[in-house]
């Protein structure tokens, strides 16, 4: 097939780890065959380009200086600024056109878009104008949104009507599209993007290393996670490791000077793969403190535990979103409530403390990531769903 992946975010360069799944996941549609194109905005003036020798097309929307509506922050985050907000209706209009021209052009076998809102206008636009099928794929953020905004529910109805097939990328997230169709949705996650080294992890004797990988947002909950490690044993020796980048950087280290465990805290920022690869290798234990945020904003899934899983490390996670899909509560990870320090403190304590628990957390998770979240599994599925959906509407057209 030729296909057309509209999303807001994709990797700016090849080394880039924004939406890192989707770069995986288009690797593995070329391996089989099928060509793929990206169109997605652009960030800052970057022109159009390829990432991993895929063709990214990259529409201009604005000012460079301002063209920031996604990637970093991410356009949930940035719409709450009124300069912002205004921003994303140029961004919608601008789309919209140049998916219009780009697929008319290309003349696609099917227009897979990512983030259905406002991506489902783009789609349904091009689709009619060029014939092509859309597929819809959901990964949390557009649902939870259509909470909270009244007109993003109306958009949201229009795009899955006009879609050839629905997929989302775990339990929560169906149970949240669900809400607004009574369509099957199909729960078709993502798996890791790191080539995981066969070598056995690597521990340090001199202190307990922790992880966290993530954009350092207040969803992610890693203030939560600094207050749980400052009630931590005083006679165990650890050291946090956090990887992202984020608006929320510098009130975390403030937090944990404040704490007075900033000596034992390290930010990494953006890291590149191999080295983010040698972090999961090492690490006791990882964490992802995730919250609800107070736009309602989750995880939908939690694609860095899939990593961290692979490696054989063991995780602690706040049971909401989709985290559960990944996590089964004592038999892959240990789940604890959102927004309790005390109880993340506890888990990572038990995990960090008992390395019988730690390795068969480990390797149950690895066999968990191995099998459920394996990408040949993955696109096997995603191409006969997406394939059925397409000669349903080919057969329908016809009658």
């Amino acid at each position: 097939m030729k296909i057309c992946i509209m999303t807001s975010v994709y990797a700016l360069h090849d080394t880039d780890r924004h939406a890192s799944f989707l770069v995986e996941l288009v690797k593995h549609l070329t391996e089989r065959g099928h060509q793929v194109f990206i169109f997605a905005p652009s960030y800052k003036g970057l022109n159009s380009h390829t990432v991993k020798d895929i063709p990214v097309y990259r529409f201009r929307y604005f000012f460079k200086r301002w063209e920031d509506l996604t990637h970093g922050e991410g356009a949930p985050n940035r719409v709450q600024s009124p300069f912002y907000f205004a921003l994303s209706f140029i961004y919608l209009v601008s789309g919209a056109l140049h998916a219009i021209r780009f697929c008319r052009q290309h003349q696609f076998d099917v227009i897979q878009v990512h983030w259905p809102f406002p991506h489902g206008v783009w789609g349904y636009l091009a689709g009619v104008t060029s014939g092509t099928p859309m597929t819809l794929h959901f990964h949390g953020a557009e649902v939870l949104l259509a909470k909270k905004v009244f007109f993003v529910k109306y958009f949201l109805r229009h795009a899955i009507r006009h879609a050839s097939a629905l997929f989302a990328n775990s339990g929560f997230t169906r149970r949240e599209v669900t809400l607004y169709t009574d369509r099957t949705v199909e729960v078709i996650p993502y798996g890791s993007s790191l080539d995981v080294s066969p070598e056995p992890k690597i521990y340090n004797s001199d202190y307990k290393q922790i992880l966290f990988v993530g954009r350092l947002i207040e969803r992610k909950g890693v203030d939560y996670l600094l207050q749980a490690l400052s009630q931590m044993p005083t006679d165990l020796n650890w050291r946090l490791n956090v990887v992202g980048i984020g608006e929320a950087t510098d009130t975390l280290r403030s937090l944990a000077q404040q704490l007075g465990i900033d000596q034992r805290v390290h930010f990494y920022g953006f890291i590149p793969n191999e080295e983010l690869a040698i972090q999961y290798q090492q690490a006791d234990v990882f964490v992802l403190p995730a919250i609800r945020d107070q736009k309602g904003d989750t995880e939908g899934l939690g694609v860095v535990m899939i990593e961290a899983l692979t490696f054989k490390t063991p995780v602690v996670a706040s049971d909401v979103g989709g985290i559960s899909d990944v996590i089964i509560d004592g038999k892959t990870g240990l789940l604890v409530p959102e927004k309790d320090p005390e109880q993340l403190a506890k888990a990572i304590n038990r995990i960090l403390s008992d390395n019988a628990l730690a390795k068969r957390l480990g390797e149950a998770g690895c066999e968990h990531a191995k099998s459920y979240f394996d990408w040949e599994r993955i696109v096997d599925r995603l191409l006969e769903e997406t394939e059925s959906s397409l000669n349903q509407s080919t057969l329908l057209k016809r009658v």
